[in-house]
């Protein structure tokens, strides 16, 4: 992962790859919610946590809103929330995605750690600022000491949206920098291709965040695009999840 992350702060993001799962499944998937093997599902969790220097991954029961949860050494798998924080060490911060953005968060201190999940529901309710917030708070920072990587998503050339996404994000918005980000379909009367990250990035840059690494919205980060690295639900429907995670030592 290239991001310049403090002391004490670690970070991964998974592939599909060096996992137990079978086809459509294979082979990394961390889902246990997308109907495969459940032994499958909890030994590649045990591999990943293998990663993790002894950190434990804690899986969010996901829903596509902006509620944060703050994570514990208790805190169980399944708390429903789409983005979470910490404090304490060895307590992984964990988003599963298939299409939709992980962003991965921490202080220039490394005092804390979080992350979230933003597909364009989340994104337009305000997952991203609810958890800038929060980091914030917690560290007793500003946005400008906080840093951020976008993992990576269903590319601006894939993301076929209707007109009804790109009114949740431009309307009431002044700045015509949110509009760039949405691109007529060439085939498609009515339909849109829109840009995930590139509205991430636009929303980051409106709450003064200036550390921002990973996802340029380019062909390499697209889910859909890179079928053999990455699991993409909008590609095939039946398919895995892979997880960013950060945390710290």
């Amino acid at each position: 992962m290239d991001w310049s992350l403090p002391a004490g702060v670690h970070a991964v993001c998974t592939t599909r790859l060096g996992g137990v799962s079978k086809a459509p499944f294979d082979s990394l998937n961390l889902g246990d919610h997308v109907q495969d093997d459940p032994q499958a599902v909890a030994q590649n969790r045990a591999l990943l946590q293998a990663q993790l220097g002894g950190a434990r991954p804690i899986f969010l029961n996901q829903v596509h809103g902006v509620d944060l949860a703050q994570l514990s050494v208790t805190t169980p798998d399944g708390t429903q929330a789409d983005a979470c924080l910490t404090r304490e060490p060895q307590v992984a911060c964990t988003i599963m995605v298939a299409d939709c953005m992980p962003l991965l968060f921490t202080d220039d201190a490394g005092q804390v750690v979080a992350a979230a999940h933003a597909g364009w529901r989340g994104l337009a309710a305000g997952v991203l600022e609810q958890t800038i917030h929060a980091v914030c708070e917690k560290a007793g920072a500003v946005p400008a000491q906080v840093r951020v990587w976008l993992g990576p998503c269903i590319g601006p050339d894939a993301f076929e949206v209707g007109d009804d996404v790109r009114v949740a994000f431009t309307a009431g918005v002044a700045s015509s920098q949110v509009a760039q980000y949405f691109k007529p379909h060439p085939t498609h009367a009515g339909k849109w291709l829109a840009d995930l990250a590139g509205l991430a990035r636009e929303r980051l840059r409106v709450l003064g965040v200036t550390s921002v690494a990973g996802n340029n919205s380019t062909p390499a980060w697209c889910t859909v695009t890179q079928h053999s690295r990455l699991f993409s639900y909008r590609r095939d429907g039946v398919t895995g999840r892979f997880a960013a995670c950060i945390w710290r030592s």
